[in-house]
């Protein structure tokens, strides 16, 4: 296992091909479509490209990427969060998503707490975030970990207002 982090009931390791067939499930979970938006991801195929084109490009590319998440418990996949840097944003952003049966439990709180700290760790002198201006739910755990509503933008190529997050981590 690549586990890159753990807290007191999770462990946020790398992606690995293998994990195709949760890919599937997660980002075709009505949350995601609603606030992240279609991959068109629907066969095992398309789940290795998302992966190697986000995930494993960014560990070589940046030393760092979305993690999947899993639960100590029973080694259970529940959902993704790490790092993105995208080139329309000047510092890395936090990204997290989870399945729905498993919300409300304060998982994504936990492991975007741990990010954090994984940011810092880092280096990272400033950490953002995106989101939809609806995704209340993504809003209240980005307060939570110390990110605060900066301004709305609109991304290069895009046409939707998105709200942008920050928080200084030095």
């Amino acid at each position: 296992m690549n586990t890159v982090l753990t807290t007191e009931r999770l462990a946020l390791r790398r992606f690995e091909l293998d994990d195709a067939p949760f890919v599937i499930e997660l980002v075709n979970e009505p949350g995601w479509l609603q606030h992240i938006g279609d991959k068109g991801v629907r066969t095992i195929e398309d789940a290795h490209r998302y992966l190697r084109t986000g995930p494993l490009d960014s560990y070589s590319k940046n030393g760092f990427g979305m993690y999947l998440v899993e639960r100590k418990a029973d080694g259970a996949p529940i959902g993704m969060c790490g790092l993105v840097k995208r080139d329309a944003l000047e510092h890395a952003d936090i990204g997290f998503a989870f399945l729905a049966r498993v919300g409300r439990q304060g998982y994504a709180h936990e492991a975007a707490a741990a990010i954090v700290g994984h940011a810092k760790s880092l280096g990272l002198p400033k950490l953002l975030a995106i989101t939809t201006p609806t995704n209340r739910a993504s809003q209240n755990v980005l307060n939570k970990i110390g990110l605060r509503f900066d301004r709305e933008i609109t991304m290069p190529a895009g046409t939707e207002v998105l709200h942008l997050f920050v928080a200084e981590l030095n």
